[in-house]
């Protein structure tokens, strides 16, 4: 794969959206969300909002559950809403036609076909049927409680084990942490049940969530994505698929679309 990424183009690799990008700062870093519009318009409108409102400024993570997800919002009394909406229908799946969508060759457990949308795992019934956003490792999702339209993105989760198929088309998944997952991936498990954190004390603060072009230039995180509609994609798939490398004896000739890895780096 570092072979396929050192001959890769300048164009094959796109700027992320500071419109649709979220800084997330905690004491230990900064960890950077991108948000994706194509699947989850409202739901990225909506954090839009509350991050402006400066709704998740002194906030905390309130969960850690082992192999399952770190989540954030409010631990107790609610705070204002500001002009975002307090829920929101869900989108859990959208029509399929339109995406550029970049299929696997693969058979998956889960759906008809897997792939990638602009740098992001998907999946669908057909080109034409319905497609949506998988539970991959470091996707970002809105939770809710058993109404499928009580998310809003006011309690969001991240991914930090084994990809959570199951999950898909039950939650409104809203982007993916492109920068510090190995900052999430190491909160203490909470010791409550589902990973809760029981005491205050447990919490890790939030110290702001801000969105990248509402940030000055010189402090903004400058990423770019490989563009997963580009044939060093492709290559990078196949790289590892059929790995080469002299360590492997039996490549795998398969993969899922979790074991993709979507690289990012600082922007040149």
């Amino acid at each position: 794969m570092a072979d396929v990424l050192a001959a890769s183009k300048p164009s094959d690799w796109r700027p992320v959206d500071p419109e649709n990008t979220l800084y997330m700062d905690l004491a230990a870093g900064r960890i950077v969300i991108e948000l994706q519009p194509e699947f989850a318009p409202k739901h990225a409108a909506n954090l839009r909002a509350l991050t402006r409102a400066k709704y998740f400024d002194g906030l905390a993570i309130t969960r850690s559950q082992d192999n399952f997800v770190v989540q954030w919002g409010e631990a107790h009394a609610p705070k204002s809403f500001g002009e975002a909406k307090p829920a929101l229908a869900p989108e859990f799946t959208r029509p399929a036609a339109g995406l550029k969508f970049t299929a696997l060759p693969d058979p998956d457990t889960y759906a008809a076909q897997t792939g990638f949308v602009n740098g992001f795992p998907a999946a669908r019934e057909a080109a034409q049927g319905s497609a949506w956003l998988v539970h991959c490792y470091g996707m970002v999702g809105a939770g809710r409680d058993n109404d499928a339209g009580s998310g809003s993105g006011a309690e969001l989760y991240v991914v930090n084990g084994h990809a959570i198929r199951m999950l898909d088309r039950n939650i409104t998944l809203v982007g993916r942490v492109l920068q510090g997952m190995d900052v999430l991936s190491t909160m203490p498990r909470g010791r409550g049940p589902m990973g809760f954190y029981q005491k205050p004390e447990e919490r890790t603060p939030i110290m702001q969530i801000r969105l990248a072009a509402d940030v000055p230039v010189a402090e903004r995180t400058n990423l770019e994505v490989l563009r997963t509609d580009t044939q060093t994609f492709t290559d990078l798939i196949e790289s590892r698929r059929n790995r080469t490398d002299e360590w492997y004896k039996v490549p795998a000739g398969r993969i899922d679309v979790c074991s993709v890895p979507l690289p990012v780096r600082k922007a040149k």
